[in-house]
């Protein structure tokens, strides 16, 4: 799961503009916070005049209500109502972050969370224009009051708790389909495709057919047979890992991080009778053993490389992949969240995704992936099959929102963490998956942000019979 943007949402205007409704004499008057808190509330006002030129956003607040757009029957209309002022704080300082962690907190609401998202990814480029170097001035200048104004609160102490809290079997019991794959499903007719859930459904069993699909998708495009061995970086809960056992009649040597998953996945492998034939390994994939040098016929990783991976170790992954892989008859099928080639960088600032979900992650694009493999394995890999998924993912995403709606209780995720039981954190904890959710969403659909799946052959390896 990715970000949807790497720059901040929103920019503000020049500080002159932004003053045009407040004299410097009244806001002398006013103690530090509050004249910090006008001046960006002015800075963001003004800059939406210009910004926003597709759909209508209104904006209302105890100081009165603001139009912004054009409104139009059936345009994207978007109504968002200030609760707290540390709103305009959370902006000035930390743009789409800091719009992230208002909504988490209750500095605002929204009326269509989802809406909101494409309102922002549909005027990106007024947005940018109107960033300006005077923003950045403005921006170090305050920043180092932070903590005197937001830094300390009971509301940035649960935001920083609540980054934590995703460790809970529970809460992914929650919102995934049963075989627990946490990664894009892959939809067909069956289920009415990508919008079927929007046209008819959606249905019962739509979200465990569509994962099943995909898994064994996976496993054919690695071109695995009875009795062959898979290397898998990325356990989850054992969903792929079974799955390749029972119907592909394959072993399976498995690595994951979180003891949650390991202690799951093995009841889960035990209670199939597999436990002879899948082994869950607690251990940094940077750590393989010399007995798995040339051992594997097959490998796989369904996005679990943007979430573990920096951008400067994508070689390091790949020279481990060609490690494990027999040296003919091998194939390796890794499938990531990406950024589009023209908006890849090595650098990608602190955003939700980065603070909230995957601290340290980093989007690859699909070619600094094929680049990398091709480096790294000096050319022992041939490229044979690119494909992106990035259609498939908002109806995932969509389907596991509804889940979680559904069975997601204080009761169940305090069980985990005690701290959830006070009505406010697990309220701010419940919105970050909501959030997340349209966040990503927006960023597939408009194709901010992409799912490649990247199949590799060995050299001189043929991808089908042909003669």
């Amino acid at each position: 799961m990715p970000s949807a943007t790497s720059a901040a949402c929103v920019p503000f205007a020049s500080s002159s503009k932004a003053l045009q409704s407040s004299s410097l004499f009244s806001l002398s008057s006013l103690s530090p916070r509050s004249w910090i808190t006008t001046f960006a509330r002015n800075s963001i006002l003004s800059v939406l005049e210009d910004a926003i030129t597709n759909g209508h956003l209104t904006i209302s607040d105890p100081e009165g209500t603001h139009y912004y757009g054009r409104y139009q029957k059936g345009c994207n209309d978007v109504h968002l109502k200030i609760v707290n002022d540390n709103f305009w704080l959370r902006i000035m300082l930390s743009g789409d972050l800091g719009f992230s962690e208002a909504y988490m907190i209750g500095d605002v609401e929204v009326q269509d969370l989802k809406s909101a998202m494409n309102l922002w990814l549909e005027n990106q480029a007024g947005m940018e224009d109107t960033l300006s170097s005077a923003v950045a001035r403005v921006s170090s200048a305050i920043s180092g009051l932070y903590n005197s104004f937001l830094g300390q609160t009971r509301s940035q102490a649960r935001l920083n708790a609540i980054a934590s809290y995703d460790q809970s079997n529970n809460l992914f019991k929650a919102f995934l389909s049963k075989e627990m794959m946490y990664s894009c499903a892959l939809w067909d007719d069956a289920e009415g495709g990508v919008r079927g859930d929007l046209v008819s459904g959606p249905f019962p069993g739509d979200l465990e057919a569509a994962q099943r699909r995909k898994i064994h998708h996976v496993l054919r495009k690695a071109r695995v047979q009875p009795g062959h061995r898979i290397l898998e970086f990325g356990s989850g809960w054992g969903g792929l890992a079974i799955e390749a056992a029972i119907s592909f009649g394959c072993e399976v040597d498995t690595l994951t991080l979180s003891i949650e998953q390991k202690t799951l996945a093995e009841e889960r492998i035990n209670a199939a009778g597999l436990q002879d034939r899948i082994r869950v390994h607690l251990l940094d994939y940077r750590e393989i053993p010399a007995e798995f040098e040339k051992a594997f016929d097959a490998f796989v990783s369904i996005e679990m490389l943007e979430v573990t991976c920096w951008c400067q170790t994508y070689n390091t992954y790949f020279k481990l992949v060609d490690f494990a892989l027999k040296a003919s008859g091998a194939t390796a099928v890794v499938s990531a969240s990406t950024f589009p080639e023209s908006r890849f960088s090595g650098y990608q600032a602190e955003d939700f995704m980065r603070r909230y979900m995957w601290p340290n992650s980093c989007l690859p694009s699909a070619t600094a992936l094929i680049t990398a493999a091709q480096i790294s394995s000096q050319g022992r890999f041939t490229l044979e099959g690119v494909e992106n998924h990035a259609a498939h993912y908002p109806r995932t995403l969509r389907e596991w929102g509804r889940r979680l709606e559904n069975n997601l209780s204080q009761e169940l995720i305090s069980k985990d963490y005690p701290a959830l039981r006070d009505h406010a954190d697990y309220d701010a904890f419940k919105r970050k998956w909501q959030y997340l959710f349209a966040y990503a969403g927006a960023g597939f659909a408009k194709g901010y942000i992409t799912c490649h799946m990247l199949t590799f052959i060995r050299q001189n390896d043929t991808p089908e019979r042909c003669d």
